[in-house]
């Protein structure tokens, strides 16, 4: 699961970008991927037009059907990775969690070029205060990390990549 503020931009991003990744390693059948937010804001709300907008300039779907939601510490607890896209996100997380459950990740550590790096310098800026360049840049943050994602869960599975 995919964790941003509302649930309308760089997570249901995230999930899409994702999705289209563990099909192209063939783990489409194998993973399941969504997303939710932190906040109910925005709940049931579609995804927002320029997250779409970017998603289809890069040949991805635009996440038709998609309706925000908040995130639950069942959620929480139900999913074996939580990839959450800020630091803020990533302690509400943690606070949800109960016992066993998820692993809370940033997202962005699964990128060779930050992994490594302290939390506080991988968060993925929120691109609806900006414009089109927001957008583009949050995506190129999303697909950076996205390979490492089907890595670790590959791994994770014990699929071996050439299966």
């Amino acid at each position: 699961m995919t964790v941003c503020t509302g649930n309308i931009c760089r997570s249901p991003m995230a999930e899409i970008v994702l999705r289209d990744r563990f099909e192209a390693a063939g783990l489409g059948d194998a993973v399941e991927v969504d997303s939710s937010g932190v906040s109910d804001e925005e709940h049931g709300n579609p995804v927002d037009p320029r997250a779409r907008a970017v998603l289809a300039e890069h040949g991805y779907p635009t996440g038709d059907g998609h309706r925000a939601r908040q995130v639950t510490s069942a959620d929480v607890g139900s999913r074996d990775l939580v990839l959450a896209m800020t630091t803020r996100h990533a302690r509400v997380l943690r606070d949800l969690q109960r016992g066993d459950g998820a692993v809370v990740r940033m997202y962005r550590s699964f990128d060779p070029a930050v992994a490594g790096l302290p939390e506080n310098r991988l968060d993925i800026a929120d691109p609806w205060y900006g414009g089109p360049d927001d957008f583009e840049e949050c995506l190129a943050e999303i697909e950076a990390a996205a390979d490492g994602v089907v890595a670790f869960v590959r791994a994770e599975l014990g699929v071996r990549s050439d299966a």
